[in-house]
């Protein structure tokens, strides 16, 4: 099958990411770093939201090797209008942090994690769930709650909401860590509807209460 009938193809799958995920490991296989950096570009200025998935899936593959691609995701992919895009750009984020290191990654993460764009920050808390199942924060869950508790004042409730899903990932393994965090806060209305959000854990509720007895 060619590549012009592979990407008809997926332009017509209506759900989910695994065979555009599938198409891009395939064509890592095939082509050179070179020709890989050129295609993603070249399908990412499809119109057709799947094949973008397709190009972000490559430029996540290239994003170690050449920073240019790193700020491409972090500067344009995140303005892409189609949500279903911007749940690639985490992935592609994750694997980015993955292929350095997710410790030799922090200053990016962190970097990420300020940007002026909402979904460039979404694409942090949301792309390395679970935070404290990836390699350096599964050692070091304080360094994870520390990062997404950046977020908790955030002025998009897009983040804010993958914030606090993120950090009620985390409360389920570290209910002690998240209440430490969140004796900190100052009770902002949007720190409150984090907190709301965390506390859909029901066993983070039985930790508090059984503590509060002791």
């Amino acid at each position: 099958m060619t590549l012009e009938e592979e990407l008809k193809e997926i332009a017509n799958v209506p759900n989910g990411f695994k065979p555009m995920e599938h198409l891009a490991d395939s064509l890592e296989k095939e082509r050179t770093e070179k020709e890989l950096e050129e295609l993603a570009f070249t399908l990412y200025a499809s119109e057709i939201y799947q094949i973008r998935m397709v190009a972000v899936f490559l430029f996540g593959k290239r994003a170690s090797k050449n920073r240019e691609v790193l700020n491409f995701l972090k500067k344009n992919v995140s303005k892409d209008d189609n949500w279903r895009v911007q749940e690639i750009l985490g992935m592609a984020f994750d694997h980015f942090c993955k292929e350095i290191g997710y410790e030799e990654a922090l200053v990016t993460i962190n970097e990420w994690l300020n940007f002026e764009n909402s979904s460039t920050r979404r694409a942090v808390s949301e792309g390395l769930r679970i935070w404290t199942s990836r390699p350096y924060f599964k050692d070091n869950p304080d360094s994870a709650i520390r990062l997404l508790a950046t977020l908790k004042n955030d002025d998009s409730e897009y983040v804010r909401k993958s914030c606090g899903n993120a950090l009620r990932d985390i409360s389920k393994k570290y209910p002690e860590k998240i209440m430490d965090e969140l004796s900190l806060w100052q009770g902002s209305k949007e720190e409150l509807q984090i907190e709301k959000i965390i506390f859909k854990n029901k066993n983070l509720g039985h930790f508090l209460n059984n503590n509060q007895k002791e």
